[in-house]
């Protein structure tokens, strides 16, 4: 065990042998899931993710010293032309006196406080949180054996991963890890096409290798093809992190699905399954597109979703602002509206929410994302009786708004209505979320019209109908549906503009 030096609580487990391929590979001939899709398509995702329905991922590294546009400002300040590349010579001078990895030293992290961001996450009702461990960039946000470019070596001198495991299991969350490692591939070439600080002898292990041509980067077929010393070493700094902070789901994002990847990938998910297996808590990987075979991990839908409920659990990842997933200064923050909106769209369909803020360089929550998750958790107080543990009903939705089917659809707000529904099922009762409340009051929920009228399957017995968080309200059965009246606008104030929840008991 690692231990805070502060609290004396353990950071992470010990890890012996981190750069040994064989003894990954003797942990699945030893085990129950093989390297095969046959083997691994027969995993089950754990128990609590279906009713966990809400969590948390951080963008946050090096990246947010500089905060401008977003993320991606490792491979853009590289890239002639680009505003990152001019902002980065107006501000901190010529590539090749002051590259990337001079933002090191002033990553300190100075007023990083673990728990008060896991006092924040579990106030806004989530029930995981994923940070990112290591993003495009390379740097690794943890100790590690098998790089020095890492926060505990380097920067803040920190485990900052191991810290924040802790803090995420002491607040009772489940602790999920997104590695962004596989892109590293290119991510850094473009500094090879001028005289910057990316340059040559360049090897394994060090910061910018291996700094390849940028291929089209959705191709999944491109070259330079990805070699195996390349390949390992993904490998070897993904299992690290399973055996040292043992995370309970684990996100890639999508480069894994290039060619190169498949059987590495594969050998990735029996590993860490059976390392699940041996320690009792079951474990999932989060993929997009078709980067695994169905049914060997979770789904994943990055800032999107589906239009009709599934019949298998999966997710959106989203964030709070539309242009960038880390804190930058020119941030286009979504509504809190908006974010709920999207929550019961993806939980009414069998979907979890992961909600991305992007603390800033010094380890802060930027207050406009505070205040955003503050309110989503009072409104979660109110009406997370029909979100967690919920399941989809047999009427998913209903208005004049849907949504489409896909990846990154949430650059523009959809406009719903007071006619727009979601609809889920707890505890033998059905949940209908108005998704913008009426001014008076009302709801209309066609979905409740007798059997054959409206185009209604309904035939049951309503024998109660209450506002979350208000209490009984006034409703009659009529040939249009169940009509409510008396309703608060949103929870249980006038002028929130908050989705409104509505209980209907059903004998």
């Amino acid at each position: 065990m690692f231990n805070d030096e502060k609290t004396g609580r353990p950071l992470r487990e010990e890890v012996k042998g981190a750069g040994d391929l064989s003894r990954i590979d003797a942990t699945i001939d030893g085990g129950k899931f093989k390297a095969d899709w046959a083997s691994l398509s027969r995993m089950e995702p754990p128990s609590w993710f279906a009713d966990a329905k809400f969590g948390i991922f951080t963008h946050w590294g090096l990246y947010s010293i500089p905060a401008y546009r977003n993320e991606w400002y490792s491979r853009n300040m590289y890239i002639q032309g680009y505003p990152e590349f001019e902002h980065h010579v107006e501000t901190y001078g010529p590539q090749k006196e002051f590259g990337y990895k001079d933002f090191i030293p002033m990553f300190k992290a100075e007023r990083f406080d673990p728990d008060e961001w896991l006092d924040l996450f579990r106030r806004a009702g989530a029930r995981y949180y994923m940070p990112v461990a290591e993003h495009h960039d390379g740097f690794q946000m943890y100790r590690s054996e098998l790089s020095t470019w890492n926060a505990f070596d380097m920067g803040p001198h920190r485990d900052l991963i191991g810290e924040l495991r802790r803090a995420t299991l002491e607040h009772g969350l489940h602790f999920a890890l997104s590695n962004h490692r596989a892109e590293h591939w290119w991510f850094m070439g473009h500094g090879r096409e001028f005289d910057s600080d990316v340059r040559e002898p360049m090897h394994r292990g060090d910061f910018y290798w291996p700094a390849m041509p940028e291929p089209d980067n959705q191709d999944i077929f491109s070259k330079p093809y990805p070699t195996d010393e390349y390949l390992e070493d993904w490998l070897l700094r993904v299992c690290e992190l399973i055996d040292a902070y043992r995370p309970e789901l684990l996100y890639f994002d999508w480069w894994i699905q290039h060619e190169a990847f498949k059987p590495y990938i594969k050998r990735l998910a029996a590993y860490y399954y059976d390392r699940a297996d041996e320690w009792g808590s079951p474990a999932a990987i989060c993929y997009k597109n078709d980067g695994m075979a169905w049914g060997a991990g979770i789904v994943d839908v990055e800032r999107g979703g589906f239009s009709q409920p599934k019949p298998f659990v999966w997710q959106t990842d989203t964030a709070v602002a539309r242009n960038s997933w880390c804190n930058t200064t020119s941030l286009d923050h979504k509504s809190v509206p908006e974010i709920l909106a999207a929550l019961l769209d993806a939980v009414s369909k069998n979907g979890n929410l992961m909600l991305n803020v992007g603390p800033r360089a010094d380890g802060t929550i930027d207050p406009e994302e505070r205040r955003m998750l503050e309110s989503i958790g009072a409104w979660m107080d109110v009406n997370g009786e029909g979100i967690y543990g919920s399941r989809p009903w047999h009427v998913a939705q209903e208005g004049p708004t849907t949504t489409a089917d896909g990846g990154f659809s949430d650059q523009e707000a959809s406009a719903f209505t007071s006619q727009d529904f979601r609809y889920t099922s707890a505890s033998g009762s059905v949940y209908a979320f108005q998704l913008v409340p009426d001014p008076k009051g009302h709801a209309l929920l066609t979905a409740f019209a007798p059997q054959g009228h409206e185009g209604s399957a309904f035939h049951g017995v309503i024998s109660g109908v209450e506002e979350l968080g208000v209490g009984p309200v006034p409703y009659r059965c009529t040939d249009r549906g169940l009509e409510v009246d008396g309703l608060k606008e949103g929870v249980g104030s006038t002028g929130t503009g908050l989705p409104l929840g509505i209980k209907i008991e059903v004998e």
